[in-house]
């Protein structure tokens, strides 16, 4: 499934709340625990992280020397 921003949003407030029952433009969800929302909240972050591709390198350089 593709995930927007939105859906996390959304999982991510019924997780503050405390809720289980999570509501889409026209789709109502209802989790059976709040460690199954957790679950969909990485599932979603994971999907959103993946979409975006790789992350670009980074190479860091570091002198143990003295400077002059």
């Amino acid at each position: 499934m593709s995930f927007t921003p939105k859906h996390l949003e959304v999982i991510e407030r019924a997780i503050a709340r405390g809720e289980k029952t999570v509501r889409y433009s026209d789709r109502t969800v209802e989790y059976r625990s709040i460690d199954e929302l957790l679950k969909a909240r990485d599932e979603i972050r994971m999907s959103l992280t993946n979409a975006a591709g790789p992350r670009p390198r980074v190479v860091r350089l570091t002198h143990g020397g003295k400077g002059l």
